[in-house]
């Protein structure tokens, strides 16, 4: 029986909640934040159908999603874990770089990520999952735990949005004001 390799396709359902939030935030005017593709170069094109058949990435990929939110640029990187805790290993060096050179510029970089265990979404922002990051290559848990998690900023499926982040990320704004 035939099989294919779907390890490329975790975190489609997520992505799926994201994209349909966005387009629902863009269609109220509350937001552009869109799906962040990386570039590839076409090694083999099929030349009657120009489908192609092979590729590879010219670059490395930055984070999933970037955007404006009312003047204020965002960008941030959806991740998905079966466990108790968020594994490191699942944001590489170069997303990181990006995310803190965007926050250099005065956006607002975080990841958005679903403990499916508990089926609940968090914003985690940059600044938190720095201190972890940096923890970790200093020889630190390569991982972050649920309980590390601010209950304040779950993301919630609420006034039309599946996963209104914006009302997370107008949170942890007063939150980081105060």
């Amino acid at each position: 029986m035939p099989h294919w390799n779907t390890l490329g396709l975790r975190g489609n359902a997520l992505e799926e909640l994201i994209n349909l939030t966005n387009d629902n935030y863009r269609a109220k005017n509350l937001a552009v934040i869109q799906k962040a593709s990386t570039p590839i170069t076409p090694v083999k094109i099929d030349p009657d159908s120009r489908n192609i058949s092979l590729a590879y990435f010219s670059q490395k990929s930055t984070v999933d999603y970037i955007g404006a939110v009312q003047g204020i640029p965002v960008c941030f990187d959806a991740k998905e874990t079966a466990a108790k805790s968020l594994p490191l290993r699942n944001i590489h060096a170069h997303q990181v770089e990006f995310m803190r050179d965007f926050e250099k510029q005065d956006g607002i970089s975080f990841l958005l990520v679903h403990f499916k265990l508990y089926n609940e979404y968090f914003m985690l922002p940059f600044s938190v999952f720095e201190k972890f990051y940096n923890a970790a290559q200093d020889g630190g848990r390569k991982s972050i735990p649920y309980e590390s998690f601010n209950k304040a900023l779950q993301i919630q499926s609420k006034s039309g949005f599946l996963l209104h982040y914006l009302e997370t990320l107008n949170t942890y704004l007063n939150i980081k004001d105060n």
